[in-house]
């Protein structure tokens, strides 16, 4: 019946008032909880900031342009691919530039770049999804007909080990990207309670892996690479790393792992406005000083003394018996 309803509901007022509970305002809300917004911000910058060196990684070497043609994983030197110990080792290396070959290869992760020292970077291969580096295919074209050099035999044993590995990194990679940037507008939701902040943990976390992985599995393969080329005394090839891009790849992975972190703590600490409304946490102090929170606590409570003092004319309605009230 309306009247027992009416009866619980100002119990149920009555009962939160006395647990210190009362309703808050919307700032109110929004100040008790503002650690826990501040944080989520944080998390959201720290994938922003990876976001921008995911892109350059993704965008490296892919034209050639300023700035991109100066970005590789790594950098084979073959200016000098006979040693100067070979008898007329200049003219033979002129020899092998007139054949086909390019003084320098550089790798990026969605194609390869080429050129000479004197002239810099002259042609760049078109971008390929799940692009890797294949030296003997790339200097068999290169050739002219009829002329071949012979590779290291350590590379030709490990071409299915580096397409592999290179195909991983090329998928981690794009998905840290396009899960980090939609993770930056999810983060936010964890303001509103702590239930959302789980899951978006376990994105946050599968976020950080990938992309970690990714550059693990770049920086073993790379090495490897690197010192099996130029451990050949009979070519002397040498091989570069490319610190920039190693750099882009590390720092949005720390960038990941602390978005991750952050996270983990708001699934415990700092109260939600979930938290704040059902009286499970406080949160900020502050917000409970606040001109609307002494409002709210006045206008939600009667003093006790007064209402029994309150003449009972006040409210003739509660001196009548329900069913009286015709």
């Amino acid at each position: 019946m309306p009247f027992f309803g009416r009866r619980r509901s100002e119990n149920s007022a009555a009962t939160a008032v006395d647990q210190g509970h009362p309703e808050l305002s919307k700032p109110q809300l929004k100040r008790a909880t503002r650690t826990r917004k501040t944080w989520a911000l944080i998390t959201s910058f720290f994938l922003f900031v990876a976001v921008i060196f995911l892109i350059l990684l993704q965008i490296s070497g892919t034209y050639n342009k300023h700035l991109l043609r100066d970005w590789y994983f790594i950098r084979l030197d073959l200016s000098n691919i006979v040693p100067s110990s070979v008898p007329n080792f200049a003219l033979i290396n002129t020899i092998a530039q007139t054949l086909g070959l390019h003084d320098f290869y550089q790798v990026g992760l969605w194609n390869f770049c080429e050129g000479y020292k004197g002239e810099g970077v002259t042609f760049c291969s078109k971008p390929e999804t799940l692009y890797w580096f294949n030296p003997v295919e790339i200097l068999r074209n290169e050739l002219l007909a009829g002329a071949s050099i012979n590779l290291p035999a350590d590379i030709n044993d490990i071409l299915d080990l580096i397409r592999l590995v290179s195909n991983w990194m090329f998928g981690l990679f794009l998905t840290g990207t396009v899960l980090s940037f939609v993770l930056i507008f999810v983060m936010p939701i964890s303001v509103f309670t702590r239930w959302l902040a789980l899951p978006v943990a376990i994105l946050a976390f599968l976020n950080a892996l990938f992309v970690t992985v990714a550059s693990v599995l770049a920086t073993v393969m790379f090495i490897i690479f690197r010192n099996t080329i130029g451990g050949v005394a009979e070519l002397n090839i040498s091989a570069e790393i490319g610190t920039t891009m190693f750099a882009f790849m590390w720092v949005a992975s720390a960038m990941t792992i602390f978005a991750w972190l952050v996270q983990m703590g708001l699934c415990c600490c700092c109260a939600s406005r979930r938290d704040v409304k059902t009286g499970r946490k406080r949160g900020n102090e502050k917000a409970y000083s606040m001109d609307g929170g002494a409002r709210g606590v006045t206008d939600g409570a009667a003093d006790p003394v007064v209402a029994e003092t309150e003449p009972k004319t006040a409210h003739p309605a509660r001196g009548v018996k329900f069913w009286k009230r015709r």
